[in-house]
């Protein structure tokens, strides 16, 4: 079933989720039905989904980076690399949400991250992800953390655009 995608006003986006206890049936029907609802996101197509964005406020996030989804419950963080620069120059990717659709923001996230996680089978898992799974991963930790882009993009006094029919357009913050 594809699942109502909460506007980045609603409240329960704020609040820090709980870890998942169990994978039961109920947490899997969860997991199935947020990947209906990410696979049905055109526009903006969508590459990550968390738990909160659907209402529940969950240590559960699915990525697609590719065409596969992964699907990563209670992250932890074990490391990240610090990004090394001798420049300070706007990133390639402008990051957006499905929360705050056809808003981005020129976000610079660390270029590795290592976590701890349990797959949808309850294995422990360990990895390393880098580049765009890196800044993928730790926007939707943000999620589960109560934090949102549009958050961190205000603290570091960076711009925020609007894509609209085609064209973008620098929106105060």
């Amino acid at each position: 079933m594809i699942l109502n995608i909460l506007d980045a006003k609603q409240p329960s986006l704020r609040k820090k989720s709980k870890p998942v206890k169990k994978i039961d049936k109920k947490i899997k029907k969860l997991i199935q039905d947020m990947e209906e609802t990410l696979r049905a996101q055109r526009d903006p197509e969508g590459v990550g989904l968390a738990a909160p964005q659907v209402g529940k406020n969950l240590r559960i996030f699915l990525m697609k980076p590719t065409d596969d989804i992964v699907v990563i419950i209670n992250p932890k963080v074990i490391s990240k690399k610090k990004l090394v620069t001798k420049t300070k120059k706007e990133p390639k990717i402008l990051e957006g949400c499905l929360s705050l659709p056809h808003f981005y923001g020129p976000l610079i996230r660390d270029p590795e991250i290592t976590i701890e996680y349990l797959d949808i089978k309850g294995n422990k898992l360990r990895k390393t992800f880098n580049d765009f799974e890196a800044q993928l991963i730790q926007h939707e930790i943000d999620h589960l953390n109560g934090v949102l882009f549009v958050d961190i993009l205000l603290k570091e006094g960076k711009p925020l655009y609007e894509y609209n029919d085609g064209e973008w357009e620098r929106v105060e913050l």
